[in-house]
């Protein structure tokens, strides 16, 4: 195992959405060098007691589970003032809870908005602004999970689009509005993982092969690059960093 890093070792960071794929490899990342962790879920119960369960055992009360629903602003205030009591300081929030599924045009009804906006840009923003005072007092940082869809829509998912294109302007407003106390910055994953009920391998190997490094991403290097922006990132805010294989410079 990797030697802690001293500068993150007893600092705490939030991420949502951190019980499974993507925000479970951050978690574990970021408890490997050392950092306590508020872990939120909204319904994968046994995942998030199951990673709970090993990054404790591992070193012990350093992972606790917040349980909540994200659309719910007032959970949203009361997720942080949680994290801050916990561990009595939040010195990072990562942004990782998302919803992703497709709304083709004439067919998507007010749920789908409220869900997709809500989960992957209004959260962002309310989760931001309760963690605000804290995060100025500890000079820490914020990063969002962005996608390079945010840039370039995806066809049939204008919807998610839209939400990710918001969450990058969110990024960028608040790396100036909570300077200099807080860094903000975003990670934009190209082909990383599939979504969980997508079957069409044809589709897939279409992406990969316009590709420029004719790959997929794992969740490992999103998760080093949100270490990055968190341990080494000390002169860079409202940046989003594509770990896309390249995917965004092809037309």
């Amino acid at each position: 195992m990797q030697d802690r890093d001293a500068g993150l070792t007893e600092k705490v960071a939030l991420v949502t959405g951190g019980s499974k794929r993507i925000g479970a490899e951050i978690a574990k990342r970021l408890h490997l060098e050392g950092m306590n962790l508020i872990l939120h879920y909204h319904s994968s119960d046994q995942e998030a007691r199951a990673l709970q369960s090993e990054l404790n055992e591992a070193r012990p009360k350093s992972v606790v589970l917040v349980k909540g629903d994200l659309l719910d602003n007032h959970k949203i205030t009361h997720l942080i003032q949680q994290a801050v009591k916990v561990n009595a300081r939040l010195d990072a929030l990562v942004n990782n809870a998302s919803s992703f599924y497709p709304t083709p045009i004439g067919s998507t009804g007010d749920e789908d908005w409220n869900d997709l906006i809500g989960t992957n840009l209004k959260a962002p923003y309310f989760l931001s602004q309760a963690a605000a005072p804290e995060l100025r007092k500890r000079r820490g940082c914020i990063v969002n999970i962005a996608d390079i869809y945010g840039e370039r829509p995806l066809k049939n998912h204008s919807v998610y689009s839209i939400a990710k294109a918001g969450l990058i302007m969110l990024t960028r407003s608040l790396a100036r509005e909570l300077a200099p106390e807080v860094r903000v910055n975003a990670v934009a994953p190209g082909a990383v993982l599939w979504p969980e009920n997508d079957r069409d391998r044809v589709a897939q190997q279409r992406i990969v092969s316009r590709t420029p490094l004719k790959r997929t991403g794992t969740p490992a290097e999103i998760a080093r690059t949100v270490l990055f922006l968190i341990r080494d990132a000390e002169f860079v805010s409202g940046h989003v960093i594509p770990v896309d294989g390249g995917r965004s410079v092809v037309p």
